[in-house]
């Protein structure tokens, strides 16, 4: 515990970045752990992991911005109205302003951990000087690879053409160039297959040094999601093959408790991001701000738990979409339901009968009360308050938040085949049955690639923006034109932050 919290310390070698803030206090603070090397032994080999753990602090430490604005603009969610914010819900309606504040506030968060990621190689490689097993350190590397590639990945879906630094020298983005989002996935693709077979071979829960630390699976998932991006789907094919024949990866049987605290480190998560309480009522409490997705003004069912902020709904259309697919589970896990919201659907002569499970009252007893700002919240981001720890009452509070889950990899690899690739592991229609199965559902025979994406919507709705990346590879352009927005593909891209554009001269005369 000692080196976890030291390594905690760590990260805030981010501070070293030169950019400027135009919102958050945290991301304009000075340079404390310039000087992050003066001092450091590395003769003292067993320390070799520090730089590592470091930066896994970091990325267990994102600000809560960043998934909002990367998973925003799908036909899956709408922005809460009525709030101060309103910019952020402009860009769902595909209206961006280059100037707010929470463009800025990803990049920097972001490209912070990126330039942890290449110190945290760097100080290993020093350690590898003296280590009498260097292999160890060949591992750190690829894991550091990994989330950094991660970190590429999501930047590059978000604004397309960006930066790969080459060290953890942030100044070198003075005279860097852009590289394109084509051949930032091929970067990415390439780093995980010199990653991949230096990295452990198990699912990251059967990690007893870092639990939850990347494995090669990780990598070969994040590979497969850039091949996606490229249309390589050979290639996702291949990298979902291997982690099906694994072996070591299931889908959890109870898909509304994938989401609460038996999703945590479950044997579904190839990668999530982890938070914590300890256990204890007060104290140390390591969490991320679910808040934003939360309803506002609940009456939980445990007395005193905190609310949210009402930022997040599901769409309309994503709701109707699972009615006429007579889906229960995942829609209940996925949509927690107002009654404002409810007599909205009913106006509509189609959906004037609703299920009887519907409901303002979840299944674990909150009550979801009519707020201004949306008719619907988030239920993958909501956390029952009686899973809280005694004595914590903030929103979501110990709550794990999910990267990258077996059920992804599955649609990944029917969507694959159902584009021409090959594999002889799964079949394209049994790795959508599998899915299906869990929902409850009937099996499909002969599966299309229109039946791999609704079930895709169907399964990962409101979960980093998938939807929506998946429309605009495939030029679906009219299913993101919806409830009053119309998108084309000039939309794709969020501009880059004025405040970056100012200081970098490889953004000027590119937005």
């Amino acid at each position: 515990m000692k080196k976890l919290k030291y390594s905690i310390q760590l990260i805030l070698y981010i501070a070293v970045l030169m950019f400027a803030s135009a919102c958050e206090d945290n991301l304009n603070d000075p340079a404390e752990n310039k000087s992050f090397t003066e001092g450091t032994d590395y003769t003292i080999t067993e320390d070799m992991d520090l730089p590592l753990l470091g930066l896994y602090a970091g990325f267990n430490d994102k600000g809560w911005p960043n998934n909002p604005l990367m998973a925003l603009r799908g036909d899956d969610v709408n922005a809460g109205g009525l709030g101060d914010q309103q910019d952020f819900a402009e860009t769902d309606k595909f209206n961006y302003n280059k100037d707010y504040w929470m463009y800025n506030a990803v990049w920097e968060d972001e490209y912070a951990d990126i330039f942890t990621s290449y110190s945290a190689i760097e100080q290993i490689q020093l350690y590898q000087e003296f280590a009498s097993n260097k292999a160890v350190g060949d591992q750190y590397i690829a894991e550091a690879k990994t989330i950094r590639a991660w970190l590429l990945f999501n930047l590059s879906r978000v604004w397309g053409g960006i930066f790969i630094p080459e060290n953890s020298d942030p100044s070198n983005l003075l005279v860097a160039n852009l590289t394109s989002k084509a051949d930032v996935m091929q970067f990415i693709s390439d780093q995980m297959d010199e990653a991949i077979p230096l990295l452990p071979d198990m699912r990251p829960n059967e990690r007893t040094d870092i639990p939850g630390g990347v494995t090669k699976y990780t990598a070969l998932a994040i590979k497969a999601l850039a091949n996606l991006e490229l249309e390589n789907y050979q290639a996702v094919a291949d990298a979902t093959s291997q982690i099906i024949s694994s072996g070591g990866f299931s889908l959890e049987p109870d898909f509304y408790e994938l989401f609460k605290i038996g999703g945590k480190l479950n044997n579904e998560n190839l990668l999530e991001m982890q938070f914590s309480d300890f256990g204890l009522g007060a104290g140390d409490n390591k969490s991320y701000l679910f808040a934003f997705f939360g309803p506002q003004g609940w009456t939980p069912s445990v007395t005193g738990a905190g609310d949210g902020w009402g930022f997040w709904e599901p769409s309309m259309k994503y709701i109707k979409f699972m009615l006429d697919r007579n889906e229960n589970v995942r829609l209940e896990t996925s949509v927690l339901f107002t009654d404002r919201g409810i007599a909205e659907i009913e106006k509509d002569p189609n959906y004037a009968t609703l299920p009887g499970w519907i409901s303002n009252t979840t299944r674990s007893g909150d009550q979801i009360n009519d707020y201004a700002r949306a008719m619907f919240a988030s239920g993958k981001h909501y956390l029952p308050s009686n899973e809280l720890t005694p004595g914590r009452t903030d929103y979501g509070t110990n709550k794990n938040f999910t990267c990258i889950r077996y059920a992804e990899i599955l649609l990944m690899h029917a969507e694959a085949l159902t584009q021409g690739a090959s594999s002889s592991v799964m079949s394209a229609d049994d790795a959508v049955n599998a899915v299906r199965a869990r929902a409850g559902l009937a099996p499909l025979t002969g599966v299309s690639n229109q039946q791999v994406m609704d079930e895709k919507f169907a399964e990962l709705a409101m979960e980093w923006g998938t939807r929506f990346y998946d429309m605009v590879r495939l030029k679906k352009y009219d299913e993101l034109s919806y409830e009053g927005r119309t998108f084309n593909a000039d939309l794709t891209f969020l501009p880059y932050p004025q405040n970056q554009v100012d200081l970098l001269p490889a953004l000027q005369g590119n937005n």
